[in-house]
């Protein structure tokens, strides 16, 4: 082949790998969709669909509202559908939107100036983190009182070193609701503490309770108020009384045995007064014929 034409077909083959690069790189990428945040103890997920194809990759972009945006350093050109942005959200009381960009993937350059992206709904941690369930331990005092000591959840939140509790966070905004009821009954008490130990008073006697306590923030809207619930705990019943220990059966028997003993009693008590007075009776008679007896020898 001559020179000429090695040539032309080079150069008809880097044309042709150059449209494609820029089709590739200069086409439209699909939005994200469904971009939601997901949080509980201050553990915040950004998330989205759909899972992306080898043509394209995500990156994630946040901010306080109203402030510069910035990228989250783990989340560029990522082929993930979630985002970790706990770190970044430092201001727990502060209002974040995020946009996700639908982007070429990592290494490969555009053309393009604004990539096609969708923003999240505004996110408060303070405001609308779930709260999880707490553990809680049961000390039983007299008859009838029990006292509740809960354990404030860990966030995953850090100062100084160490993790924060939601007690460390919400401070005096943090209560906790106990709803608890007798063993075996439907009927249930609430009792709101601001306090994690929780003393219910007034129960009754002898009687094995069931509790559940869940985190309460009153001061949030009312589908953020109140964080999981807790795994159901009873107390033990081992303060009951003989009495309430026993079970009807047992004391309708035990009622109806001490009435046969009675029945017994009664019944040898009869025949013994009986043979005595049948003995005395005969005595008498013995005693009033023996005068007779020796009149007639005279």
């Amino acid at each position: 082949m001559p020179k000429s034409g090695v040539l032309t077909v080079a150069f008809l083959a880097l044309f042709v790998d150059a449209f494609f690069f820029t089709t590739l790189v200069s086409g439209s990428f699909p939005k994200a969709q469904n971009v939601t945040w997901q949080s509980t103890n201050f553990k915040t997920l950004l998330t989205w669909e759909p899972k992306p194809s080898s043509e394209y990759s995500y990156t994630v972009e946040f901010s306080v509202a109203g402030q510069d945006r910035e990228k989250n350093k783990f989340c560029i050109r990522t082929t993930e559908t979630s985002c970790d942005l706990t770190s970044d959200l430092t201001d727990v009381k502060a209002s974040y939107s995020a946009d996700v960009l639908s982007e070429p993937p990592l290494g490969v350059t555009s053309d393009i100036i604004e990539f096609p992206h969708t923003r999240s709904p505004r996110f408060c941690p303070y405001k609308d983190t779930d709260i999880g369930s707490p553990d809680f331990k049961i000390v039983q005092g007299d008859r009838r009182n029990i006292t509740l000591y809960v354990s404030d959840p860990q966030t995953a939140l850090f100062r100084d070193g160490r993790l924060l509790t939601i007690r460390d966070v919400f401070a005096d905004d943090l209560q906790y609701k106990v709803t608890y009821r007798r063993a075996h009954s439907s009927g249930q008490k609430v009792k709101v503490s601001k306090s994690s130990e929780i003393e219910l008073t007034g129960l009754d006697r002898g009687e094995s309770y069931c509790f559940q306590v869940q985190a309460f923030i009153p001061s949030r809207r009312a589908d953020k108020q109140l964080g999981a619930e807790s795994r159901p705990q009873c107390s033990h019943k081992d303060n009951a009384s003989f009495f309430q220990k026993l079970s009807v059966g047992a004391i309708a028997g035990g009622i109806l045995l001490l009435l046969a003993l009675v029945g017994v009693v009664v019944g040898v008590a009869v025949c013994c007064i009986r043979r005595r007075r049948n003995g005395e009776t005969t005595r008498e008679k013995a005693e009033g014929a023996e005068p007779l007896r020796g009149g007639a020898n005279v």
